[in-house]
């Protein structure tokens, strides 16, 4: 049984998926066999979105399905801290809350080491019920974010679709963030089928460079907008190497923020939000423009900066003035 949890405010910006915690090694440079100690952050890339937005000035909701459990609640009680609208979040009593577990190296860089003692698809966020998103949510909304790892479990894999559904039928944005993991998959082939079938619906690409590489031959964002044609921009980020970006017809590159790295996790979510935030306040007919199109590339790549600053996806995440802040040192 879900139960849905009680909305308090409108969003311009949904995201939808995974919410769930990052478990980090404490030791830095071994393997998940070797790490003695891991501590618990909160995370998962919509969830990561959403809440980065917010502390933006954007408003956002998350949809998404937590166990009942205090895994589950606490995410929760964090997203409503934050000011996310928690209209679309849903319990599942039978399944926990992820928790991902996540090696780093010296210089911060992060693998993913498993689920501990469960299956990939043994998680309450498996089983996000298409029939229980809430349509009103959609009703005064601009954008809905995704990401891919939903499509690997059916139940999930349904709410996603009813989800493009719900946002064709009153006129959202569609922004996908490929965010490939092939933990969660059980099978690539079908992972790579399904990701296409996304192409027809979006209208706003994110890519990291070695998932640009897999699914297009290339990371060039100009040539990955040329191929699918129907879409408004495309960004392809790198790291701390340059963001090759196409928006509209505006192509070009940026050079990442020099920044003091403590850990990479949710940067490119945060990259994607300081985006989004920017297509918010600026409207997205002002991508015509080519220095418009560069400045809020180079927005977003402040506020990615900044959340490797710090540790935690969610508790790094930077406020408008310490982004106004690197934006103006940047300049220097």
């Amino acid at each position: 049984m879900n139960i849905k949890a009680i909305a308090y405010r409108p969003a311009r910006v949904i995201c939808l998926g995974e919410i769930l915690f990052d478990c980090l090694a404490n030791e830095l440079g071994k393997s998940a066999s070797e790490v003695t100690s891991w501590t618990p952050y909160p995370g998962g890339a919509p969830a990561n979105v959403a809440c980065a937005l917010v502390k933006l000035g954007t408003s956002s909701a998350f949809i998404g399905c937590v166990g009942k459990d205090d895994r589950g609640h606490e995410l929760v009680q964090l997203l409503k801290s934050i000011g996310v609208n928690t209209a679309g979040v849903q319990y599942n009593e039978q399944a926990p809350t992820r928790e991902v577990y996540i090696t780093r190296t010296v210089d911060g860089d992060r693998t993913f080491a498993g689920f501990g003692n469960y299956q990939a698809d043994q998680f309450a966020d498996a089983y996000l019920q298409a029939q229980d998103l809430p349509p009103e949510l959609f009703l005064e909304a601009e954008f809905l974010v995704l990401g891919t790892l939903e499509l690997a479990y059916p139940q999930t894999r349904a709410a996603v679709f009813r989800a493009l559904e719900l946002a064709e039928e009153y006129h959202l944005k569609i922004v996908l963030d490929v965010n490939w993991r092939p933990m969660f998959w059980q099978d690539e082939q079908e992972a790579l089928s399904l990701i296409k079938e996304l192409w027809q619906y979006v209208d706003f690409l994110k890519l990291a460079a070695e998932e640009a590489q897999w699914l297009f031959n290339t990371a060039d964002a100009g040539a990955i907008s040329y191929r699918l044609g129907s879409v408004e921009g495309v960004l392809v980020s790198n790291g701390d190497a340059k963001v090759s970006y196409c928006l509209t017809d505006n192509e070009g590159t940026m050079n990442s923020m020099k920044v003091s790295v403590q850990d990479t996790t949710g940067a490119g979510d945060a990259f994607l939000a300081g985006f989004i935030h920017q297509l918010c306040q600026q409207g997205t007919r002002k991508l015509q423009n080519p220095q418009v199109a560069k400045e809020i590339v180079r927005y977003a790549c402040a506020v990615g900066g900044l959340t490797t600053t710090k540790f935690g996806a969610i508790a790094a995440q930077p406020s408008p003035a310490e982004v106004e802040s690197l934006l103006q040192k940047d300049l220097v």
